[in-house]
């Protein structure tokens, strides 16, 4: 089975792909096929905070380019 995970804290966003091995030698283990983490710390530094409009956007935008780069054969994939 493969799974996508997506995380969100106020200024940052993370991506993961992982492979759950249900049966065989390595069940009940899991492989990390691919991850991609954003932040957004830059775009709250000149308001001295986090802006919570600004976040929800920032995340929706980190989120899709992370998918993107996260998923096998995209710049972060990890070979095995």
């Amino acid at each position: 089975m493969i799974v996508l995970g997506i995380e969100s804290s106020c200024d940052e966003t993370g991506v993961g792909i992982v492979r759950y091995h249900e049966s065989g030698p390595a069940a009940g283990t899991c492989d990390l096929l691919a991850d991609e983490v954003a932040s957004s710390v830059d775009e709250h530094a000149r308001f001295g905070g986090v802006v919570p409009e600004i976040a929800s956007r920032a995340h929706l935008e980190a989120a899709r380019a992370g998918r993107s780069a996260a998923r096998p054969g995209g710049k972060h994939a990890r070979t095995r």
